[in-house]
């Protein structure tokens, strides 16, 4: 086994580890920086796969754009940072069905391989891929743009409840009480 085989290994055991963290944590906030790890871990194992381009996409897009988006969201619309009571719901049926499919996909890989060795096509380029990209994957980034963009206008909006009222109207309430009691108390 090479160092690279190590260092592979070792990624991937930090990308599954973190992983574990942010589906069984109680904080949100924690949740998303332990998503910045995993995601970084992958992006190791695609720089010792020798795929710099496609490690540097993953830490750029991904890291750098979407975890800090779902912080960003997540702050803008008040969500709980602390320890929440609503995530905590048991995680034995989550585990039992990821460990099912997790276990199907190997029997299903040793099964079609029998561990034999697989011919790999030539290491693609960067012109190639970004021939593909830009030719016939432009229109999925582009929408995908225009959701994250609408997310992030949705959270704002979500997060100023003086936005849309008249300047002569109540206050909106603040609880679910002073909405039972029509806003008195």
């Amino acid at each position: 086994m090479t160092g690279a085989d190590l260092l592979l290994l070792a990624l991937g055991a930090v990308a599954v580890g973190a992983g574990v963290l942010v589906v069984t944590t109680k904080h949100l906030v924690r949740a998303g920086l332990y998503l910045v790890v995993c995601l970084g871990a992958l992006a190791g194992d695609y720089l010792v796969l020798g795929a710099e381009l496609v490690a540097w996409v993953q830490v750029l897009i991904y890291v750098g754009a979407v975890v800090v988006l779902l912080l960003f969201a997540v702050m803008l619309t008040r969500a709980p940072i602390g320890a929440s009571d609503d995530l905590d719901r048991p995680g034995w049926p989550a585990a039992l069905i990821g460990g099912g499919a997790g276990l199907g996909l190997s029997v299903l890989l040793v099964d079609a391989y029998r561990w034999s060795a697989v011919a790999l096509p030539d290491a693609g380029t960067a012109e190639r891929l970004g021939e593909q990209i830009f030719s016939s994957w432009v229109l999925p980034f582009e929408v995908l743009s225009v959701l994250l963009l609408s997310a992030l206008v949705g959270a704002v909006v979500l997060s100023r409840p003086d936005i849309g009222r008249r300047t002569g109207d109540a206050p909106a309430p603040a609880s679910v009480e002073e909405l039972a009691s029509g806003g008195r108390r």
